[in-house]
């Protein structure tokens, strides 16, 4: 007999349909499985035929064909374990039911046939509402994570007598509802703040600039400034996740695997510090079949690389696709894939070598010119702030006076976020200054016959490149959105000019 049920895979960070096809014949006792599996899937015949019988099943004697299609696309994971579990138990009829074209069923099987949580399912749940099916059978530990898809009925599963019991209608499991409102408003799991940081005033004020603009950033000063310690505390000034931008978030999380038991939602900026011996493959994503790497798991967050000379430089080139184009496309033999990657840059570095300022460092020009040399130029353009951080003053790290809070920051940060939103309404796919291109920015930041010239001397002066003067005017206008000022003035041209003013032509 056969029978047929519906599951999904993921590809790339979308999921698209799979049908199990189970048929059960005459011969040999036997288990095939076509369709391009991987090892994982192969494997699947020896948890799914333990599973059936530990769970009080009698196993299909016979040769058994399982198809999963479309048979041109790889399949990979244990997540098709309980659909073909399902599906042998129909064939062999074993489970009489008229909803297998109802549900979408994803999960691994214990050899107890305990129902375990698998990686993808909000893709898998976004798939199957695309697609018009009724609700969508899980592990109790992907429950609340599917749940956030509305319109779906969400049946967490705990194992395969619970689920066949379930599709024949002996039992009711009652479906799972999140209310995401709250999920959002739960307090943050750490405690951080800009309060704790005891003076670096002026590099608060780039933070704050950065935050308000989605600017990238870099922190360059001698060790024991606090740049890592600016740096982490900079999730706390940032706008909050929309709806939209977590379930996107969230998507990523889920395919890696990051997601906890039990989570529905990545409701925080994420904050990723990969190690300057990151891989190309570790930064950007890849191995045989394309999976996100570092910076998509920062999207819509924070990347932070400390000690940013130290990372190779192959490393750092690949960067500048993601930072201009906001995606990371991956090519390899398996395939092509684009994952997104909207993220902030914060980078540190010392000044020298040595770690010590250019003046009172032990290192010759040459050294600190080779240092310096390991970021490109074209990676340093795309960075719009360069910011010293300079040590900081005895009487302020042993003084009582603290700083300003990450919640006061956060007002301002969030007025100019929304005075953007306001001004690109119309325009969705940018989302706040640093996402303007050249013809927004003449739309959006024309500046007057005074404030033109002020710049065109500052570039003459500095020798910025082309792309530097784009990224001032961005800043300037993020600057002057802080002050809720409509036209861009010269006071904010100024300010934006000072932030270029560790652009690798002039430092050391």
């Amino acid at each position: 007999m056969l029978s047929r049920v519906c599951s999904a895979a993921v590809n790339g960070i979308e999921a698209y349909p799979v049908e199990v096809e189970v048929n059960v014949g005459f011969g040999d006792t036997l288990v095939i499985i076509v369709g391009l599996p991987d090892a994982a899937v192969k494997e699947s015949r020896d948890r799914v035929s333990t599973a059936l019988t530990n769970s009080g099943y009698k196993f299909p004697m016979g040769r058994s064909t399982i198809n999963l299609a479309p048979a041109d696309v790889k399949k990979e994971g244990p997540s098709f374990d309980l659909p073909i579990a399902i599906g042998m138990l129909a064939a062999s009829e074993q489970l009489e039911t008229d909803q297998l074209d109802q549900f979408v069923i994803v999960g691994e099987l214990a050899l107890t046939g305990a129902v375990r949580s698998c990686r993808g399912v909000l893709p898998v749940a976004l798939r199957a509402r695309a697609d018009g099916k009724a609700g969508l059978l899980v592990p109790v530990e992907n429950a609340a994570e599917a749940a956030v898809v509305a319109g779906l009925q969400v049946i967490p599963v705990q194992n395969l007598r619970e689920a066949a019991q379930f599709l024949e209608g002996k039992i009711k499991i009652a479906p799972v509802r999140v209310d995401t409102d709250s999920l959002f408003d739960a307090p943050p799991e750490d405690d951080l703040d800009f309060a704790e940081v005891k003076g670096q005033e002026s590099v608060k004020r780039a933070l704050e600039i950065a935050a308000a603009g989605g600017h990238n950033i870099l922190l360059i000063g001698p060790p024991g400034t606090g740049k890592s310690m600016l740096a982490k505390r900079l999730g706390t000034i940032l706008p909050p996740l929309t709806l939209a931008e977590a379930l996107e978030t969230t998507q990523i999380h889920s395919i890696v695997g990051l997601l906890k038991p039990g989570q529905a939602l990545v409701t925080r900026r994420p904050f990723r510090a990969p190690h300057h011996t990151a891989s190309d493959a570790g930064l950007l994503g890849g191995n045989v079949n394309p999976t996100p790497g570092e910076i998509s798991l920062a999207h819509h967050g924070v990347l932070f690389l400390d000690e940013l000379p130290e990372f190779k430089r192959s490393v750092l080139e690949t960067l500048r696709q993601p930072l201009e184009e906001g995606v990371v496309t991956i090519s390899r033999a398996a395939g092509t894939m684009t994952f997104p990657s909207q993220f902030m840059l914060v980078a540190a570095m010392n000044p020298t070598p040595d770690g010590q300022m250019p003046g009172e460092s032990g290192n010759s020009p040459r050294e600190i010119r080779n240092y310096l040399g390991r970021i490109s130029g074209p990676l340093m353009d795309r960075i719009d702030l360069h910011v010293e951080v300079p040590p900081v003053k005895f009487r302020e790290i042993s003084g009582e006076q603290t700083g300003e809070s990450s919640a006061r920051i956060r007002g301002r940060v969030m007025a100019a976020r929304r005075r953007q939103n306001q001004r690109f309404a119309h325009r969705p796919k940018i989302t706040c200054n640093a996402r303007l291109g050249p013809k927004e920015l003449k739309e959006y930041c024309a500046l007057e016959s005074a404030t033109r010239e002020l710049l065109l001397m500052a570039m003459t002066e500095l020798n910025f490149s082309a792309r530097a003067y784009d990224r001032i005017v961005k800043v300037a206008r993020t600057i002057a959105d802080l002050a809720d000022a409509g036209d861009i003035s010269g006071e904010h041209i100024s300010e934006a000019i000072q932030y270029r003013s560790l652009d690798r032509q002039l430092w050391g």
